[in-house]
């Protein structure tokens, strides 16, 4: 409107930077980055798209000065008269911008792909943890359940080692269901007395797609020397009851590194057969929202320092692979998939002008954390 001025220039700095942060939408802020230069200078500049990020996922916070952003969504060029602290700041711009959209997946599901380890079990493979993973606690007519080993012991515990579908994860939930013996007498119910659960990365490069709970005491006592675990939750007291006992967080945990075990503390059933107590569950199910398929994490080291990568040919390949073999065909999935697209077109023409095109699988960008 003619006769209106640019706030950004007419206003205070700390006002144009409380106007600009209740944009809640990092699209929005994209788009405000690029209505004139001076706009650009003062949302890049202050570091606005970080501010977002933080603000809508504060978990990211206690790692976030473990971001270093060693390459752009978009190779930089090269200009001498902007100084290298400023081709900082545009990464950074970048590098949040994404991030943020890749955690604003409002859809949270089940993030369990596969059952890693099982601290001890005690009839292998009947009994396997693989058995958690299907709903339910009958397959057919056969028990379906995880069953630890037999102690005289009442605290010793058991721990359940999975794999989550995506290698960065907000996990809000964690669902646990002890598994009744609807085949012994008195109907008993093993139970655990409560739970808690540890989110990591692995140390070395290992399998994750196998169920090692027949492994002997010594192999799976060094098992956990290959785990870096980042954060521990409180402990959650269990009923003994034959339901899905849902443990619901607080405030959602950051997982990086895509590894979840689940702690089973104390034991409550004895079995009437030999004397001995067990811990049985028939499923654990964990509820968060996932990265964006587009984004991948791989762990650099020990520290916990790890690369952000993103390669959305590669990505929405595979998932058109899935739909053409019809594991996905709902009017959902095609929305999902048709959003995340026309968004990374969105900033990828906003930040370089219009015809920019998403980079080849060859040129993955990537991002150090």
């Amino acid at each position: 409107m003619e006769g209106c001025g640019d706030f950004v220039q007419w206003l205070l700095p700390d006002m144009s930077i409380k106007i600009l942060t209740c944009l809640e939408d990092p699209c929005d802020l994209i788009r405000a980055s690029v209505v004139s230069s001076s706009w650009r200078q003062f949302v890049i500049g202050n570091g606005l798209c970080k501010h977002l990020c933080l603000r809508r996922f504060p978990e990211i916070s206690s790692v976030a000065n473990m971001i270093k952003v060693e390459n752009t969504v978009v190779p930089v060029v090269s200009d001498p008269e902007r100084s290298g602290e400023w081709l900082c700041l545009e990464r950074d711009h970048r590098f949040y911008a994404f991030l943020t959209q890749g955690l604003s997946n409002s859809m949270t599901e089940e993030c369990l792909v596969a059952a890693i380890h099982a601290s001890s079990t005690d009839n292998y493979p009947e009994e396997s943890i693989l058995n958690t993973l299907t709903p339910g606690d009958r397959i057919g007519r056969r028990a379906s359940y995880w069953s630890s080993g037999g102690q005289n012991d009442t605290t010793v515990p058991e721990t359940l080692t999975y794999k989550l579908i995506s290698k960065l994860c907000l996990i809000s939930e964690i669902h646990v269901q002890p598994f009744q013996a609807y085949f012994q007498f008195g109907f008993p119910i093993y139970s655990a007395k409560a739970m808690r659960f540890r989110v990591g990365h692995p140390n070395v490069k290992m399998d994750v797609e196998s169920d090692n709970g027949h492994e002997s005491a010594a192999a799976q006592g060094s098992y956990s020397d290959k785990i870096v675990w980042t954060y521990t939750s409180p402990s959650f007291p269990m009923a003994q009851e034959n339901i899905l006992q849902k443990f619901k967080l607080p405030e959602p945990v950051l997982c990086i590194g895509g590894i979840l075990q689940v702690e089973l503390l104390g034991r409550v059933q004895r079995q009437q057969m030999d004397g001995l107590y067990y811990i049985c569950i028939s499923q654990v199910q964990v509820v968060g929202r996932p990265l964006l398929p587009a984004f991948d994490v791989e762990i650099l080291d020990e520290a916990g320092k790890c690369s952000l990568k993103y390669h959305p040919e590669e990505r929405l390949s595979e998932s058109r692979n899935k739909l053409s073999k019809g594991e996905s065909s709902s009017p959902r999935f095609h929305r999902f998939r048709a959003s995340l697209r026309g968004w990374e077109q969105m900033i990828l023409n906003t930040l370089l002008g219009a015809g920019a095109d998403v980079a080849d699988d060859d040129s993955d960008e990537e991002f150090g954390v």
